[in-house]
């Protein structure tokens, strides 16, 4: 650290007047915020491997002169091992879409266009970047080649196959990571700058607090020392196949879309149905590695928050293998055996109202014509903890509770912005995407609910610690329609994808009733 004030002070001419550390990623590297004494910051970064720097820095100023909206470094140690970089502020595109993948994958409008003006800026770095670039200054090899297929391959293996203990022949196993690996490196891909890493949390937006018009936005990339030449569909698969993102499938294809439109900006490309069927190879390999990835944090470092990734990154990939094919039959039967376990079974939500009635389709939850009062059994107070959301009407009155307990947490939405005030929205409830957009949009109710969560999260723990049975949450606005719907809907998600327990949501006044079931 005291080397790194020594370059600071080298470059600015005196000591900062504030040293903030950061929140650590998933590297050894360390990085702190410098203010001046004029409210000027910049980022300085201490790094345990030289190579890792050096690559960073080589990249940094190479597509600085490429004119890519990337961080400006500006100065390097004479080891190479710490350098300082402009400040691209404090919020990334993880953070700015924080609301719709906390959501479940209900994405504002302003969050899909986020999405899609960062997707679109993706094939300038990956294509103008790659011109004049020299992949010998890559870390820590200058290529995506078959042999660092097969390690992930295997990393896949023997930290994730392994420790669910399912039967496998090693020998035909690896025969069709060897077939797998040759397509991944031989099709004839252009050859690109693959920054590997591309995720949210690599992606700046600070802009975002400024009073720039949102269409020109520009994301600014940081992170990339792990870049190499490759294919350009590995980039896309990661991003838009990250587990805990929730894509829903509409936006995935159209921001598919938008990148392929973009790349053609820049190169020849294949029609949309052979760019399709390349990047489904991509997806199937970015699975497996993330899994191996997973296993590897959660099981062996017993690290939660990689254990929570697991199920979403599973459901991927049964999906993956249900619109797809692929030409690795054995491969295929272990993957379709290992998302057949009962610890990675998708979990069946479930709609019933008073009368029986159930639906499948892509809202589920809208009130049915002959919908009655929605009502739940009385609770057995036998087994692991269960949570019941209710939403009410305050003129109904609060919601009883039928497990004998005298209830639970009361929270009162009408402080909070009511779309049911504008016409468009009476007839709606907080389960519609235009009322969601509309509550998401103004942003009273998520400053709301940021509190509820903390509050509730540290209740849910604490009754499983204690073995408790019932707990009990209600949310109650005007009528019952929009407010109190939405927030009860995404405490009861919120708790059940934290915690994976039975969450039972009741939305009394549009007689809807649904199950969360234990994962």
């Amino acid at each position: 650290m005291e080397k790194l004030l020594e370059l600071y002070k080298r470059w600015s001419g005196a000591e900062p007047v504030a040293t903030e550390k950061l929140a650590g990623a998933g590297s050894n590297r360390a990085y702190y915020r410098f203010t001046a004494a004029d409210g000027t910051t910049v980022i300085g970064c201490i790094g345990t491997s030289r190579d890792e720097n050096h690559a960073f820095v080589y990249l940094a100023q190479h597509f600085e002169k490429r004119q890519l909206p990337v961080p400006r470094v500006l100065a390097v140690s004479d080891d190479e091992l710490r350098y300082l970089q402009q400040d691209l502020g404090r919020v990334s595109l993880f953070d700015a879409i924080r609301g719709g993948r906390e959501a479940g994958g209900r994405y504002t409008l302003k969050e899909q266009e986020l999405l899609k003006q960062t997707i679109r800026e993706l094939p300038n770095i990956q294509l103008r970047g790659a011109r004049g670039l020299d992949f010998t200054h890559c870390y820590p090899q200058p290529a995506f080649d078959r042999d660092s297929v097969l390690f992930d391959l295997n990393y896949f293996k023997y930290c994730f196959l392994k420790a669910t203990e399912l039967d496998f022949h090693e020998l035909k196993l690896e025969a069709d990571f060897r077939l797998l690996a040759k397509d991944l490196t031989e099709a004839g891909d252009e050859q690109c700058f693959l920054y590997r890493d591309f995720q949210a949390r690599n992606v700046m937006v600070s802009s975002l607090t400024s009073q720039t018009p949102q269409a020109s936005l520009t994301p600014y990339f940081i992170d990339f020392q792990g870049g190499r030449r490759g294919p350009y569909y590995y980039d896309l698969a990661s991003f838009l196949w990250q587990a805990s993102a929730r894509y829903p499938h509409k936006l995935r294809r159209e921001l598919v879309y938008e990148y392929y439109n973009a790349l053609k900006q820049y190169t020849e490309v294949p029609s949309p149905h052979k760019f399709v069927e390349r990047l489904s190879l991509f997806v199937l390999f970015r699975q497996l590695q993330v899994l191996g990835a997973y296993g590897f944090r959660g099981y062996f470092e017993r690290k939660q928050h990689f254990i929570d990734s697991i199920p979403p990154a599973m459901q991927n990939l049964r999906e993956l293998m249900h619109d797809r094919t692929f030409p690795y039959p054995y491969l295929m039967d272990i993957l379709r055996r290992l998302t057949e376990l009962p610890q990675y079974q998708q979990v069946e939500v479930t709609a019933t109202r008073a009368d029986g009635y159930k639906t499948t389709d892509n809202n589920p939850y809208k009130p049915h014509p002959k919908d009655g009062p929605a009502t739940f059994s009385k609770y057995d107070a036998q087994g692991p903890l269960v949570v019941r959301v209710f939403s009410f009407s305050y003129g109904k009155g609060i919601p009883e509770d039928e497990s004998g307990n005298g209830g639970g947490y009361v929270f009162d939405c009408r402080s909070t912005h009511n779309p049911g005030r504008y016409e468009p929205y009476k007839k709606l409830t907080g389960l519609d995407e235009p009322v969601i957009r509309f509550l998401e949009d103004d942003g009273e109710i998520l400053t709301f609910l940021d509190s509820v969560y903390k509050l509730a999260d540290a209740h849910v723990r604490r009754y499983i610690q204690r073995g408790f049975t019932s707990l009990m949450f209600c949310f109650g606005c005007t009528g019952g329609q929009h407010r109190s719907v939405y927030s009860a809907q995404h405490l009861a998600e919120h708790i059940h994808r934290k915690f994976g327990i039975e969450v039972r949501v009741c939305h009394r006044e549009q007689g809807i009733t649904q199950v969360l079931k234990k994962d």
